[in-house]
């Protein structure tokens, strides 16, 4: 079950991924991952068009060190952007480029990217083709549907016949944001429709999450995503790698984080990271609540020795 995978060549030392997460999987939290456990981590989802205009804030989200293999998202509508993007200076240490077409956020579906693009399938392949044009392997991430219409096997066809050469299924409609259980026959109408892999995303929280994932759906493997935020080690849970104590991970966090953003990002940030982190403790909210009125990285480090 859980065991390594290739996509086109690329190998992975294991089929358990971090997902995008907007505003969180920077740097330091996907090295931390992948020391936990994890086969592969992506960048939070960057705007082709910010690339393509020299945006500096886009460009720090695409910051990588050494890890490896490494992964970038991207979104966007427009074929020809995207595939510059794909060419660009900024995605080239990256081995993989993985197109968000699943994002259900309205300011985002309203400039007809993310899951909009469920809806326009035609477009979607011209973005897919031109992207896989660029020479980069390619992978698509999208949703099982919107309004209801469920489209996960021709969309799925679609994504391996334009050039994808991995594709990644949420098991949810649009509109159901990330509320519910996710819909595994469709998942594993995908897996049955195609020759890539297939990775099953939705609803993972624990090892008993996955192992109800990947027999149900046939999936060639899991990302994990808002559990990774709550518990970063249920990646060692799930695959068996060694565990670390959360205080050792959370100042090592911290340090990379300053260094690499400075100290107002890595105050902001880390505030919200620990906040998650003491999720389901007894005091949590006194906890969160101090944590969010320290004003520098010293005095979040000195709470979270206390808490942890």
């Amino acid at each position: 079950m859980f065991r390594p995978i290739e996509i086109a060549g690329l190998a992975c030392p294991n089929n358990v991924f971090l997902a995008p997460l907007a505003g969180y999987t920077n740097y330091p939290f996907r090295k931390m991952c992948m020391r936990l456990g994890a086969g592969l981590t992506f960048t939070e989802m960057v705007s082709c068009k910010g690339l393509a205009y020299g945006n500096e804030e886009t460009r720090k989200i695409l910051f990588c060190g050494d890890e490896s293999p490494k992964a970038a998202q991207i979104f966007g509508n427009d074929p020809s952007i995207m595939r510059s993007a794909c060419e660009s200076e900024p995605l080239a240490p990256f081995d993989l480029i993985d197109i968000n077409m699943g994002c259900p956020v309205p300011k985002v579906v309203k400039n007809g990217e993310g899951s909009a693009l469920l809806e326009n399938m035609p477009l979607a392949e011209r973005i897919i083709s031109e992207c896989a044009k660029s020479g980069k392997r390619i992978s698509v991430k999208f949703r099982i549907g919107v309004n209801g219409k469920i489209i996960t096997r021709e969309f799925a066809k679609m994504c391996e016949y334009a050039g994808a050469c991995m594709i990644t299924v949420h098991g949810r409609l649009r509109e159901q944001m990330y509320a519910g259980e996710p819909d595994y026959r469709e998942i594993a109408a995908a897996k049955n429709a195609v020759g890539i892999p297939v990775i099953a995303n939705g609803g993972i929280f624990s090892k008993a999450d996955v192992e109800k994932m990947m027999k149900k759906t046939g999936a060639d493997g899991v990302m994990v995503a808002r559990a990774a935020m709550y518990d970063p080690k249920i990646f060692c849970e799930i695959t068996g790698a060694e565990s670390i104590p959360l205080i050792e991970l959370f100042l090592t966090q911290l340090e990379e984080t300053e260094k690499l953003y400075g100290e107002k990002f890595a105050c902001v940030f880390m505030r919200k990271m620990a906040a998650f982190y003491t999720r389901g403790m007894r005091c949590a909210a006194e906890y969160k609540r101090r944590l969010f009125s320290a004003g520098t990285t010293a005095e979040v480090a000195m709470i979270v020795k206390e808490i942890f």
